[in-house]
């Protein structure tokens, strides 16, 4: 047991050693933190959806912006798509749980918003729905992945990809990268 617990420390570890290394990622952090910065100073909005802990994770990101996350400061306007359960099982129910996303994101979105897409595996066709619909309405487009080649690659305006195949250390790496741009979103 004990060797688990290092070994996944260690992974933890390793993957964000990697992150840290990575001048592509890094910016790509900043660039995405400028670009909410710019939109909540229009009076856009952050839209965040994923599927299971991923929508923990857009749950979570929503959260600190819209509250506060280091320091006092007005609300950001940030909506995730996976808290409002009667929306989510009535498009479940009468059309299909592939659209549960993209139907928000025609309802909520406005161009010049962000929308920040969560999948590990880069490929939930409830997510890759939402990131089309979101390109129509001139949403620009944020995306946190994992490491293998998937169907997101080619939707995001901004992407992330954890250089990693695991998803709980994705998971982890994905909530790290939500507070660094949390962090710098609220002194932008």
């Amino acid at each position: 047991m004990k060797n688990y617990i290092k070994n996944h420390i260690k992974d933890s570890i390793s993957t964000k050693q990697l992150i840290l290394d990575n001048e592509e990622i890094l910016s790509s952090i900043q660039n995405i933190a400028q670009i909410i910065i710019n939109a909540y100073k229009k009076d856009n909005k952050v839209i965040t959806a994923g599927n299971g802990g991923s929508a923990a994770d857009a749950q979570h990101i929503a959260a600190e912006l819209v509250s506060k996350f280091l320091i006092e400061r007005p609300p950001i306007n940030a909506v995730a798509l996976t808290t409002n359960t009667s929306v989510l099982t009535a498009i479940g129910n009468d059309y299909s749980n592939d659209i549960i996303f993209s139907r928000q994101v025609e309802a909520y979105g406005r161009k010049g918003d962000v929308f920040i897409a969560i999948s590990t595996s880069g490929n939930s066709t409830n997510i890759i729905n939402a990131l089309k619909e979101a390109k129509k309405q001139g949403i620009i487009t944020v995306g946190l992945t994992g490491n293998a080649k998937c169907k997101m690659d080619s939707l995001c305006d901004y992407l992330i990809k954890v250089p990693s195949d695991s998803t709980p250390i994705i998971q982890e790496s994905h909530i790290m990268i939500g507070h660094i741009i949390c962090a710098l979103v609220e002194n932008g």
